[in-house]
């Protein structure tokens, strides 16, 4: 009963539109008055979640992010992707993408990038010719890169709910080539589009022009170098890396490119602080729901369930796969990462099938 009443109020939440980590923490408190537990083992299970040091570079990136969006490198990053690709067909959809990949490898943050460029780019295609749809979808679904192309959130995330016996170096590592992959794969549909709607490209500025562009924008990009370098080099941990990349960004912004005002700044602030609470309360909710997903055995009953359709590695995978698909579409994926961390047992028991 006590498994239904915390799927059920999750689902629920989710049919009346709350919000993810509202609806995963209600349906977490009130399953732990269901069961007769001490409230405080329900915040108790909240803070230990979030009470990560690991998790401690979450807020410096997204803090990053927000400096590079006020304090002007993120329009220098797209008048470098301007330059360089603006000239295809449907040159601004491409700039879009390139964006994304450049400032998803430095904020880390799907969220960060969709509002920095969505903000900067959508009026411009709008003014140009392209359909509110055509710029609305190529800026959602390039700002994915900054989920999969190192610095990432969500890597960081999927390394605390591993318990430490994963590195976020090498997710870090393996993350690069699948998001340029990734963004490849959006230029050509991207593409494919605009030469069936008849989108022009802009006029190449010469390489005088994208010379001056690179030089304008290499203090923006050193802050990637700062932040994926550190870490990947193993001079800097993923929070150290961060706290120096915040600092740079601030240096860049203030210092060199001087567009960083005391207004932008508290800007800065208030919306970092905001995406951070967001996010270090879905982990903290995710956190007590994964509690009594434990609680109730749901990993054995989940291993259990799919060894009995099929003892194969392939066939566990793509039934992994369709689950996380269909979760994906209601969850974000930092509460997804938190409460399926009991697939990691699932795992293990691919692993030994796959040795046998």
């Amino acid at each position: 009963m006590g498994l239904i009443i915390l799927f059920g109020i999750f689902f629920l939440g989710l049919i009346v539109g709350a919000p993810v980590a509202f609806a995963v923490g209600l349906a977490a408190v009130v399953t732990f008055l269901y069961e007769g537990l001490p409230l405080f083992v329900a915040f108790q299970r909240i803070l230990s979640g979030i009470s990560v040091f690991s998790l401690l570079a979450i807020p410096f990136f997204i803090f990053a992010g927000e400096l590079m969006m006020h304090g002007g490198i993120s329009t220098r990053l797209v008048r470098l992707a301007s330059a360089m690709v603006g000239k295809v067909r449907g040159g601004l959809g491409m700039v879009n993408i390139s964006s994304s990949m450049l400032f998803g490898g430095i904020s880390g943050s799907a969220v960060a990038d969709t509002s920095a460029l969505g903000s900067i780019l959508i009026p411009v295609m709008k003014e140009k010719g392209y359909d509110a749809d055509y710029a609305v979808n190529v800026t959602v679904t390039s700002s994915i890169a900054g989920v999969v192309i190192p610095p990432s959130h969500n890597m960081i995330l999927y390394a605390v709910a591993a318990g430490g016996g994963i590195s976020v170096t090498q997710l870090f590592i393996a993350g690069i080539v699948p998001g340029i992959l990734m963004c490849l794969s959006l230029a050509v549909a991207a593409y494919i589009v605009a030469v069936k709607r008849g989108y022009k490209g802009e006029a190449f500025p010469g390489w005088y022009a994208l010379m001056i562009s690179f030089v304008a924008s290499l203090p923006g990009l050193m802050t990637a170098v700062i932040i994926v370098g550190g870490v990947l080099s193993g001079i800097l941990t993923v929070t150290e890396s961060g706290a120096f990349g915040a600092i740079y960004a601030i240096v860049v912004t203030g210092l060199v490119y001087r567009e960083l005002t005391w207004a932008s700044f508290k800007a800065a602030v208030i919306q970092a602080v905001k995406t951070t609470s967001l996010v270090m309360i879905l982990v903290g909710c995710a956190s007590a729901f994964s509690y009594l997903l434990a609680l109730y055995n749901v990993p054995e009953m989940l291993t259990t369930g799919l060894m009995a359709i099929s003892d194969k590695p392939l066939v566990i995978f793509l039934m992994l796969n369709i689950i996380l698909l269909i979760l994906g579409m209601i969850m974000d994926m930092a509460a997804l990462i938190l409460i399926c961390k009991c697939l990691f047992k699932i795992n293990r028991v691919i692993s030994s099938v796959t040795t046998e």
